[in-house]
């Protein structure tokens, strides 16, 4: 059936005259379609749907994945991308079991490792040269350019141990070769956070951008505070990853106070942060207005940008599948953790209420701490 949304406020450089008509095929439409059913959305903000850059869902694949609903819709989550669950070994169980049965739009880095995350941080995915198979995973790529999105490398001592900046490097050459951006996670070394910094180029991105890992985060010196900065003016792309062990307050505080913002807010939602301390994206969009970005530039960062980086349409821009979420932003009182166990009391909140895809309108909430 076709819909009418009314009574919103949009933001995310929706352009609107205060009504958005969705047609019978799902798309946006000029006007409105005869019998169309009303959607009030109660005077709420309107917005791009939200896009989670960084999660994990290959349930059942690996041993740290949540469900694909876990992550969407129901928490405001129209799009996804999975950061690396899957390698070229198991990439097709993904996408059969996954990412073409969703109902939200889910797309894939895939792991330069083979096996993935299959036993996460119990059994690496990067143990030597055995562990990469190049010719397969260009393969892997051309027979799914569709919904393959980049190349994902875990760049940090607990995965590569010796191997150091090695896997990193071959991981870039198959992202050129195969023209895709590069996603690299970065924590404690080896390798050193500037060795991964200096084989990057724009278009590329570092997830877990304001990590408070000794010797593996931006806030360690002011070169490398200096040299991230100097990357994303560059065209890196700066991503949040909250995760498990990634996300600090502090380092996060001080580069926003300096200027310095994340392009994008993501959760690295997986088994293991969804009760906390990352909970889902509402929460972790709301820990980065807490400690200093402004609303419109949250908002974008969950919207626009990663959809960009996904190739997802933005905005309400007539022929496009509608795609919104529908939320509010209400004063509360929080407490919330970052990654390292540091508290702080969150005095405003996202709060999803809904989400529509194409003609599909679907409750959602926001995931109680």
């Amino acid at each position: 059936m076709a819909l009418t949304l009314t009574n919103f406020k949009p933001v995310g450089h929706v352009e609107t005259a205060g009504k958005i008509f969705i047609g019978d095929d799902g798309n946006v439409c000029a006007e409105a379609v005869d019998g169309a059913e009303t959607v009030d959305c109660g005077g709420r903000f309107l917005s791009p749907g939200w896009c989670d850059l960084h999660v994990h869902v290959w349930h059942g694949g690996t041993d740290i994945s949540v469900r694909a609903d876990e992550a969407g819709r129901g928490t405001g989550v129209t799009a996804m991308a999975d950061a690396g669950s899957a390698g070229e070994a198991n990439f097709h169980g993904l996408r059969e079991y996954v990412i073409d049965p969703a109902a939200e739009t889910i797309r894939a880095f895939l792991n330069i490792g083979s096996i993935g995350l299959v036993a996460c941080n119990r059994v690496s995915e990067l143990i030597d040269l055995r562990s990469i198979d190049i010719d397969r995973s260009l393969e892997t790529v051309e027979a799914n350019r569709d919904v393959i999105c980049g190349i994902k490398v875990r760049a940090s001592g607990v995965i590569v141990g010796s191997w150091g900046i090695t896997p990193a490097k071959i991981a870039k050459r198959v992202a050129e070769i195969a023209s895709l951006p590069l996603m690299v996670h970065v924590g404690e070394p080896p390798p050193l956070l500037d060795e991964v910094f200096d084989i990057l180029g724009p278009g590329d991105i570092v997830t877990h951008c304001f990590n408070g890992k000794k010797a593996g985060s931006i806030s360690d010196t002011r070169k490398l505070f200096e040299q991230a900065r100097q990357l994303q003016k560059q065209g890196v792309v700066m991503d949040i990853g909250h995760g498990q062990a990634s996300f600090h307050f502090e380092t996060a505080r001080r580069a926003i106070g300096e200027g310095f913002l994340p392009d994008t807010i993501s959760t690295d939602l997986h088994l293991r942060n969804i009760r906390g301390p990352v909970h889902d994206l509402a929460l972790t969009a709301s820990k980065l207005l807490a400690v200093g970005m402004e609303f419109d530039a949250c908002i974008e960062a969950i919207t626009n940008r990663p959809r960009g980086i996904l190739g997802l349409p933005r905005g309400a821009g007539i022929g496009n599948r509608a795609d919104f979420t529908i939320f509010g932003l209400e004063d509360d009182e929080i407490p919330v953790n970052d990654s390292l166990g540091n508290n702080m009391v969150l005095e405003r909140v996202l709060v999803p209420h809904s989400t529509v895809i194409g003609q599909s309108l679907a409750q959602a909430t926001r995931r109680q701490p």
